[in-house]
């Protein structure tokens, strides 16, 4: 499997490319964002691309890929609805709907968050984009698309976030988040129970009996990727 990796500086994006880097079934990974993440592996190839909004001077770069995991996101805090729109549902878009011309058999993980809303109502503003970016990924033609809503996440393996209010929300919970995942595997994640998670879906899909749920909330992701981990 060849996975295009956007985000990969970022927490959730690091726990997938560590658990991409160490799967089995992974042949190729390619990050691609304004920054490199500064790794070296045999099976890494770093893209940086400045404009994550046009990719058109890069397209022959952007082919023959499996899956596609995003794991771009940025805060709402302190943002205009008009700013975090462009962020969020212009810059995903801009992405996708490119890959889905050149990979339509790609399967497409898109990370949004817990409380995000598909009915684009609520009255709570990031939740409304999200929303509104879920939707509007699951209509473009990949041969599947799966949002994950996670809600929160231990990061493992020396992973840091980048956004300084997150990383003073877990220093400030750093001790109880192992005791709470625990206590409570199915809402608390980890960022490799994510990552494994990501590569069950693309490798397998989300299927039950009959069923197909594109839309993973945290007790989905964790019961898929603990089952990848047996």
């Amino acid at each position: 499997m060849n996975v295009l990796l956007f985000g990969a500086t970022g927490m959730v994006g690091q726990g997938a490319l560590r658990e991409c880097l160490l799967a089995d079934d992974v042949t190729r990974v390619q990050t691609i964002g304004r920054t490199a993440t500064g790794q070296q592996h045999p099976k890494l190839h770093e893209l940086v691309h400045r404009d994550l909004f046009d990719y058109g001077a890069i397209e022959a770069e952007l082919v023959n890929f499996d899956a596609c995991f995003f794991c771009i996101g940025v805060t709402s805090s302190g943002t205009a609805e008009s700013e975090y729109t462009r962020l969020t549902y212009d810059l995903t878009l801009a992405a996708a709907q490119t890959l889905a011309r050149l990979n339509p058999q790609m399967t497409f993980v898109y990370v949004s968050g817990a409380g995000a809303d598909s009915s684009e109502t609520s009255k709570t503003m990031w939740a409304r984009v999200r929303g509104r970016t879920e939707n509007a990924l699951q209509r473009l033609p990949f041969k599947a698309v799966y949002v994950f809503r996670p809600g929160i996440i231990q990061p493992l393996d020396g992973i840091r976030s980048k956004t300084d209010s997150y990383r003073w929300f877990y220093m400030l919970t750093g001790p109880l988040l192992p005791l709470l995942r625990r206590l409570l595997p199915s809402t608390v994640l980890s960022t490799q129970i994510v990552g494994r998670a990501m590569l069950a879906v693309a490798g397998r899909g989300a299927l039950e009996p009959g069923q197909f749920r594109a839309v993973l909330e945290a007790a989905d992701i964790s019961a898929i990727g603990r089952a990848a981990a047996v």
